[in-house]
């Protein structure tokens, strides 16, 4: 969860780790800390809430100018988010410091045996004992790298850890497990980051840290080891997007920015997917034909906004390949035994590819020989790394707690593999997919055209501020639309939203039906699935007769639903299947609206941050 910055170089380490951790800080919000090496010593800082806090401290309370240093923005787990608690976090002599991101799940057994020993700790996290650690192991080796990888050895749990010691100031250490960190390389220069976005400024190449490795940064030089000792292979990957593109570019936040960015992101995501002879190719699948001809029943594993992906990308699945498919909440898979084998596909949907409940689930799936393929937004996240097989969505950046184009990539990246699968099991004539394709490409233009008209919705957002609840109904594909639509609510605006399955109204959801209470139905096409359309007509009736306050998101041209919509939203007409394409579209900017109105935080929303990177 929490935003890690590390440097060495010729620059003022200062203003480098706080521009770094100003675009992380949508990693963690609880609280924000720096350390920096300077006149022989180790000056810190670290305040309780936002960066703009310790950015208000620094001018009051000035740090030694450095070369070396380290920064952290905190999503709060062991302990308090206060002062106490932030990092970094520094040895009773005041010598070292450390940065964290995870959790040390032996941290109460490490306290006592150093409080046996005499230390005093301060805080109540976990972080605070890998710097008494760090510094005792450090005092007897006399090498930093050397001291982390023996500290790395007595922990259990996930984590990142990046520490630096005013006796040798000229190096950053940094160790990862199950935790995000990745190495931005420069001239005469060198960054750790939990995120390419926080050195993005500074240069665009990038070392992939395996797991279980320990990384020294010095001006000139960077060493990768394993735990142990051995030197690690590296691959030294660059990053194809730009600073500019984690900037917010005039618009009031990063979600309204990302959200006006979604046209691109999904022709970014199609952009070379066609072969010269119109076939459908994903050159990064890494599986061979002749082992997917060989699958025989497909599981989507993903979390919160890429667990509705999923769940809409079960009913492409299905109907273009004809493999049953599942689609499970990774926090709970693992738990109840799944049946896996070698004929399994496991899809691992992650928009950050750190995301540790999947990552679980994707290892096991493994050990039970199943084949995982990742659909991921991060080039060279653990996800993919240890997966068979990835399709990477080309999003870009974003930086927005609240994801909007990761689910609409995400989405486009899914039914990519369902067509493929069609494609290569035969389910799928060539001409079948190239029409899928051409409906696809033509998605991007839609979602502007939707783009264009959302004031009215804006309007409708803030005449709702004052609401309490608002219920969201869809059937087929549109019932995790619903989902996503509620979940948005409940992100920003911190209000009751919940999400049913239309045909699941008279079977309790109804009773929470009263006067003027706000309902969002998402309607298929008449022109798709005819009795659908007609059965969630009649859902909207049975709402409004109970004195709802209908929204309806219809088809444009759709008179059916006129005369039951309080609020008629339009969108374009698609296929049935690619409808939440289009459809989602208006929710996100609902619930950027309705929250804005009630006064919220919109990028960084209480409570959350973007990646989960703790069970």
């Amino acid at each position: 969860m929490c935003g890690i910055v590390g440097y060495v170089g010729g620059q003022s380490a200062l203003d480098v780790v706080i521009a770094g951790l100003r675009r992380l800080e949508y990693r963690g919000y609880d609280s924000a800390g720096v350390a920096v090496l300077a006149d022989g010593g180790l000056a810190a800082a670290k305040k309780e809430g936002k960066l703009s806090n310790l950015e208000k401290e620094l001018v009051e309370r000035p740090l030694s100018s450095g070369q070396t240093g380290i920064g952290h923005t905190r999503w709060a787990t062991h302990g308090a988010p206060n002062d106490a608690n932030a990092h970094p976090h520094l040895d009773n002599s005041g010598r070292v410091a450390v940065v964290h991101n995870g959790i040390i799940e032996n941290f109460a057994a490490l306290r006592t045996e150093l409080a046996e020993r005499g230390h005093e700790l301060s805080s109540q996290t976990d972080t605070e004992v890998t710097a008494h650690l760090l510094a005792e192991c450090y005092s007897a080796s006399g090498d930093l790298a050397e001291a982390m990888r023996q500290v790395c050895r007595r922990l259990d749990g996930a984590f990142t850890l990046v520490a630096v010691s005013a006796d040798d100031p000229d190096v950053v250490v940094g160790a990862r497990r199950n935790s995000p960190l990745v190495v931005g390389v420069g001239d005469g220069e060198n960054f750790l980051a939990s995120d390419v976005a926080a050195f993005i400024a500074h240069t665009r190449e990038a070392i992939e840290l395996g797991q279980d490795q320990v990384v020294e940064l010095r001006r000139d030089a960077v060493q990768v080891t394993d735990f142990d000792g051995v030197p690690a292979d590296v691959r030294t990957y660059h990053v194809d997007w730009d600073a500019s593109a984690a900037e917010k570019g005039g618009y009031d936040y990063f979600m309204l920015k990302e959200i006006a960015e979604q046209p691109k992101a999904v022709a970014d995501t199609l952009l070379g997917r066609i072969d010269a002879s119109g076939s459908l190719t994903l050159d990064e699948l890494r599986l061979p034909d002749s082992e997917l001809r060989e699958i025989d029943k497909v599981v989507i594993v993903a979390c919160g906004t890429a667990y509705h992906a999923g769940m809409i990308a079960k009913y492409a699945i299905e109907h273009w390949t004809r493999m049953p498919c599942e689609t499970e909440l990774a926090s709970e898979f693992r738990y109840r035994d799944p049946i896996l084998d070698t004929r399994t596909l496991v899809i691992a949907v992650s928009q950050s590819g750190e995301t540790m409940d999947t990552l679980m689930a994707l290892r096991h799936a493994r050990e039970q020989g199943a084949k995982v393929l990742a659909i991921c937004n991060t080039n060279g996240s653990t996800i993919p790394r240890e997966s068979d097989a990835v399709l990477y969505t080309h999003a870009g950046p974003e930086v927005a707690v609240a994801s909007t184009k990761a689910f609409l990539t995400q989405l486009v990246a899914c039914y990519l593999v369902a067509l493929y699968l069609g494609q290569v099991r035969g389910t799928k004539w060539g001409d079948e997919v190239g029409a899928v394709i051409r409906e696809l490409s033509e998605i991007g233009t839609q979602v502007e055209e939707v783009l264009t008209t959302m004031e009215p919705v804006r309007e409708l957002a803030r005449g709702l501020a004052g609401k309490n609840t608002v219920l969201f109904l869809g059937r087929h594909v549109g019932f995790p639309v619903a989902l996503e639509g509620a979940l948005k609510l409940k992100e920003l605006a911190y209000m009751h939203a919940e999400g049913f399955a239309a045909g699941e109204l008279k079977h309790g959801p109804i009773a929470l039906i009263e006067d003027d209470v706000p309902v969002v139905v998402v309607v298929p096409s008449p022109r798709g699935r005819s009795v659908l359309h007609d059965k969630i007509v009649s859902n909207i009736q049975e709402i409004r007769a109970r004195g709802a306050r209908t929204i309806v998101i219809a088809e444009r041209g759709d008179e059916a639903v006129r005369p039951y919509a309080d609020h008629l939203i339009e969108v374009p007409h698609t296929p049935t299947l690619l409808q939440p394409l289009v459809a989602t579209v208006p929710l996100q900017v609902f619930a950027c609206e309705l929250a804005t109105a009630r006064g919220n935080e919109v990028d960084q929303p209480r409570n959350l941050a973007k990646s989960v990177t703790v069970e």
